[in-house]
């Protein structure tokens, strides 16, 4: 065959190479097109390609296959270059499947369960710089379906054993004995792959796990997979590499049960998260994960420092999103231990952040009132919380104490708490009254063998979720105790002095809240008259 190179064909800018313009065109369709569409001298054409798959090397492959008549080695190393290459150039226009590029490549890869473990790792390597054209050819989707078809079949048995045949099985792993010791003391034996697809971008591993998930792979083994590829690959990563391996971990951990993912490996992908400002789907995914498993969760845990601009210590807002992604699941009898570890896990945080002065109210009872009632057996722990509160936040109005004081049930205070409260000038009176009057009616309860009798409250808070304080009770005009007489033993002299105490104490009280309204309704009496109308005011005491 006489051969010419009347055809100059520059490659991606990397490489230009001279060809028979006859003989490349009679392989492929593409050029054949151009070929028959162009007017005048068809000699000493240039053509220029931008985005050949492969570049140069995927080009040679190709013209070496046209010189050699239709005729080229195919093996797990370069049929990725050589299928991608053929559909770019349409070489599927000849008549005989034997000079057929396409069919060709095609054929091989139907030998894919013989390719040992080493080249089918090769063919993954080769096909992630051929993305996003290898992802309409068959060369992709088939490795990665061999490649957890492998991986489901060896979890089923033991994998890579040194006295095994790399050729049982229907398919042979490349497994020397260097290999396999080294396997042996770095890693246990259900997780010999992990370090193998260490050479896979992000992408290309999004795609595996996802056909591991398909090929019911333990999800628990996925999950340590992804951990350990993150970690892996961020000993040598830029700040946008990191990125781009910690949302496809995400992703991806966010598609498992959520039982085979670890709490404490979420806290750790989410304080590496915070530095790398990762898309909000990716960050909403993860809090949902924490969320999600928020009873398993540390007091160390939740302490992260707010963030950069923001003048509070704890990055509360963060919390706040936790608790209402637990709470999404909802509330049941099944999962109200759960609950419980949550409530107390949410006091042991309110305490820590409630010392910081620049944490503002609002936000201080959000945390406080997340929960619903039932969440807690005992409001103590919330009250030591907002007893600190308030000393730090001492300017605090009256009406912003009060609301303060809504996040307690002063139902499941201790007697101790209360006495404690009782004599606690940094709550307001209100909630010093509110508070004996609870204990009054459960020591009334407890004398006549009966617990269920309600405590009067007039409580300032508006309705909420879980909040049992009671209901105005318009008519009443001064505050009811029981006075009945106390028939204790000699055991109970102590709760007795302390009752006593409480009583003289709501005694005093009594007088400042009726004075307060004489005082009260003198102001009104006054705005009436000067303006004509009357305007309602807020009742400070009952």
């Amino acid at each position: 065959m006489e051969v010419c190179c009347d055809l100059e064909v520059d490659v991606n800018g990397e490489e230009t190479f001279m060809v028979d313009k006859k003989i490349i065109a009679s392989y492929s369709g593409r050029l054949s097109k151009l070929f028959g569409k162009s007017k005048g001298s068809t000699r000493n054409l240039k053509v220029i390609f931008h985005d050949f798959p492969g570049g140069a090397e995927s080009f040679e492959l190709m013209s070496r296959f046209c010189y050699n008549n239709g005729k080229t080695h195919i093996s797990p190393s370069n049929i990725s270059l050589l299928h991608c290459a053929a559909q770019f150039m349409e070489m599927n226009n000849s008549v005989s499947a034997t000079n057929n590029l396409i069919e060709q490549t095609e054929k091989s890869l139907e030998e894919i369960s013989y390719w040992t473990w080493s080249e089918l790792l090769v063919a993954l390597k080769q096909c992630q710089h051929l993305l996003p054209l290898v992802n309409s050819s068959d060369v992709l989707q088939k490795c990665l379906d061999s490649l957890a078809g492998r991986l489901a079949l060896a979890s089923e048995a033991s994998p890579c054993p040194s006295t095994s045949s790399p050729d049982s099985s229907g398919f042979r792993f490349s497994c020397d004995t260097k290999s396999t010791e080294s396997l042996k003391t770095s890693l246990s034996r259900g997780t010999w792959w992990f370090e193998d697809l260490l050479i896979l971008n992000p992408v290309l591993v999004e795609m595996v796990v996802k056909s591991m998930v398909v090929r019911k792979i333990d999800h628990l083994m996925i999950s340590r997979f992804l951990f350990y590829y993150q970690k892996s690959k961020f000993y040598a990563a830029t700040s946008d590499e990191k990125r781009k391996v910690i949302e496809t971990v995400i992703d991806m951990l966010y598609t498992l049960d959520g039982s085979s993912v670890s709490c404490k490996s979420l806290f750790g992908i989410l304080r590496v998260s915070m530095t790398l400002n990762i898309s909000k789907s990716s960050r909403n995914k993860l809090e949902s994960m924490i969320g999600s498993q928020l009873d398993q969760a540390a007091l160390d845990n939740l302490l992260v420092p707010s963030p950069h601009g923001m003048n509070y210590l704890y990055d509360v807002n963060l919390v706040l999103r936790f608790l209402k992604a637990f709470l999404r699941g909802g509330i049941c009898q099944a999962s109200a231990m759960k609950l419980r570890k949550v409530a107390s896990l949410m006091d042991s945080y309110i305490a820590e952040v409630a010392p910081d002065p620049r944490l503002k109210p609002s936000k201080f009872l959000a945390l406080a009132m997340a929960l619903p009632d039932s969440a807690r057996d005992s409001y103590d722990g919330l009250y030591r919380a907002v007893d600190m509160f308030l000393e730090v936040h001492a300017g605090l109005s009256e009406d912003e104490k009060l609301n303060i004081c809504c996040a307690l049930n002063y139902e499941k205070l201790s007697a101790e708490v209360c006495v404690h409260l009782s004599q606690n000038t940094k709550f307001p009176s209100k909630s010093a009254v509110q508070a004996l009057i609870s204990q009054q009616y459960k020591l009334k309860g407890l004398l006549h063998g009966t617990n269920n009798s309600k405590p009067y409250t007039d409580s300032p808070c508006t309705s909420t979720e879980g909040r049992s304080m009671g209901k105005n009770d318009e008519a009443s005009d001064q505050v009811v105790l029981y006075a009945g007489k106390l028939d204790v033993l000699s055991d109970n002299e102590k709760l007795k002095a302390h009752l006593q105490g409480m009583q003289w104490r709501v005694t005093e009280l009594e007088k400042v809240c009726k004075k307060m309204q004489t005082q009260m309704a003198k102001i009104m009496k006054y705005r009436i008259s000067k303006q004509g109308h009357t305007r309602s005011l807020p009742r400070l005491c009952s």
